[in-house]
């Protein structure tokens, strides 16, 4: 793409490492509540109750962290919107007939 810019505005490139983040939060998630059953052959005692408990508060923590910065105005998303458009893409604006 000639006469694009080589690197995104900064805010830009925030937002986008945001929904990244946000995005693998629920694999990060699923993979430490997961952790003490592959972990040990015991069934259950009380260290895993407050381990679980533990990561379920630290995800509603680190989502509500990330939320804020997810949200954006209207003129944000425009000018991000028209960046993730390919070059030969329409615009909405343009009729297609």
């Amino acid at each position: 793409m000639p006469g694009a810019p080589l690197f995104l505005a900064r805010a830009v490139y925030r937002r986008r490492r945001l929904r990244d983040a946000a995005r693998l939060l629920p694999v990060l998630g699923l993979f430490l509540m997961l952790l003490p059953a592959l972990g040990r052959d015991t069934s259950g005692d009380v260290r895993d109750a407050i381990y679980l408990f533990l990561m379920w508060a630290f995800l509603i923590t680190a989502a509500a962290v990330l939320a804020p910065g997810l949200s954006s105005t209207e003129g944000d998303q425009d000018s991000d919107a028209a960046t993730d458009l390919p070059a030969s893409a329409p615009s909405s604006a343009e009729d297609p007939r």
